[in-house]
């Protein structure tokens, strides 16, 4: 299995630091507003790898955090009027509705900055007994010419490093890369007490701290938006290693950017579109489709007409589904080895096992689904149905999508098969008046040679 490795900026083969399981930890959402597509891809693609890892068999701890306290927080929270606590309050119920929707599973381990506030205390003062840090008259700061491997993520030299979103501007600081640990207060901000006043934690330190304190001092895994390689994890990496002395992660990944209009899509370019304004027209399932359709390195180039394209592949799956679950069965098993699960699950894992190369196991999918709907015509038997749905079902298990999650009504499963039974005495002009009462109540039914199908419209 291999895996691309930001830091070494190559494939490489995967190997755990402990046999059997993986410590793996993804940056979260700062919590100052609803999500956006951006934040859908990255929890869809780590929740994705996640569950991957657990099909092959690992156990995997799996963390993923909320910062609830910087600039962007104190900010909203003063528009709204409201502090910022509560702010954090209003805001992580919606992520979490979101996630659902996109059938991203629960971490193992749910954190949120402020509630780290003593081990990030506890990290600083271990950076200061290493000699890595400085006081100036806003706080506390990191001192990267101490750190001499600092660039070695976003690969570039210290002398080029170019001050980057969220980096402190502060003309006292030694170099201008520096960043904050601990900010001292400033009239009507929360704060903490600390060994060198009231103050906050700065941005970067919240992610080691959470990490040093629920995975260790070395892990396996440690994902986000490529956004975040410079300065967010490039700043991790030094203050990290120079408080432990060890390797911090083993392998980063990075997922792309989504755009709009080939622009990366964030709120300060005020270019974003929400998921609830995706949700309002699609359901999650779809969305997640789309992207899984792409590569999770590669940028996506968001449109309407791509997701309503993600729709209509979607709608084969589930049309697909709903043939296979209505059909009976042959009483003999003679055609049995028309259907090539193994060859499927070969395709498939080998393009999961590169980099998680997802448009490439849809295609398998896709050609599976076909040799399945080419064997239903000649038919196969009952054990062999079973043994279809297993494995689509265990595939699903990771991409969860493939299964409709929406339960349609009593209702109009009654008056799907009260159509059917019009039809089958003949009675069609009954049969087309009980279709409009379908289509009124939002359904669309297909007849098929083995009943019908119902399909949202």
């Amino acid at each position: 299995m291999k895996i691309f490795n930001t830091l070494k900026k190559i494939k490489e083969d995967f190997k755990p630091i402990k046999r059997g399981e993986i410590k793996m930890y993804v940056c979260g959402p700062t919590v100052y507003d609803v999500g956006h597509l951006g934040h859908g891809r990255a929890a869809v693609v780590f929740d994705v790898i996640r569950k991957y890892f657990e099909y092959k068999g690992y156990k995997v701890i799996f963390v993923t955090n909320y910062t609830d306290i910087d600039d962007k927080m104190i900010n909203r929270a003063e528009e709204l009027g409201i502090s910022v606590t509560e702010l954090a309050e209003k805001i992580i119920p919606e992520y979490k509705k979101d996630f659902a929707e996109l059938c991203v599973a629960e971490p193992t381990k749910q954190t949120r900055a402020t509630f780290y506030i003593k081990q990030m205390i506890s990290l600083i003062r271990r950076l200061d007994k290493k000699g890595v840090t400085y006081r100036l008259d806003d706080g506390i700061y990191f001192d990267i010419s101490k750190f001499k491997e600092y660039g070695k993520l976003s690969g570039q030299n210290l002398k080029d490093l170019l001050i980057g979103a969220r980096v402190e501007i502060n003309e006292n600081k030694k170099n201008p890369q520096d960043f904050v640990l601990w900010k001292f207060n400033k009239p009507k901000e929360p704060g903490w007490d600390s060994p060198w006043g009231n103050g906050r934690p700065g941005w970067h330190i919240e992610c080691s701290a959470m990490i040093f304190s629920e995975l260790g001092e070395s892990i396996d895994i440690h994902g986000g938006g490529q956004d975040l390689i410079f300065p967010h994890h490039e700043c991790e990496i030094a203050q990290s290693e120079s408080a432990s002395g060890r390797q911090f992660v083993r392998y980063w990944m990075h997922n792309g950017f989504v755009n709009i209009n080939k622009e990366k899509m964030s709120k300060s370019l005020k270019n974003f579109v929400t998921l609830k304004d995706v949700f309002n027209k699609y359901p999650g399932r779809v969305l997640r489709f789309m992207y899984l359709q792409k590569h999770y390195r590669a940028p996506l180039d968001f449109s309407w007409d791509l997701i309503e394209s993600a729709k209509n592949g979607l709608a084969r799956i589930h049309e697909f589904i709903v043939r296979l679950e209505k059909y009976q069965p042959a009483a003999h098993d003679k055609n049995d080895a028309d259907i090539n699960i193994d060859i499927f699950l070969e395709k498939f894992e080998k393009a999961m096992d590169d980099d998680f190369e997802t448009p490439m196991a849809l295609a398998a999918l896709f050609d599976f689904i076909n040799n399945v709907n080419k064997a239903m015509e000649k038919g196969f038997s009952v054990d062999m149905k079973n043994k279809v749905m297993f494995v689509l079902k265990r595939i699903d298990d990771i991409l969860c999508f493939i299964f409709p999650n929406e339960k349609i009504s009593d209702e109009i499963i009654a008056l799907a098969n009260e159509r059917l039974i019009e039809r089958q005495n003949k009675n069609f002009d009954k049969a087309d008046a009980i279709r409009k009462k379908i289509v009124e109540k939002g359904y669309e039914i297909e007849d098929t040679k083995d009943g019908y199908i119902l399909k949202r419209l």
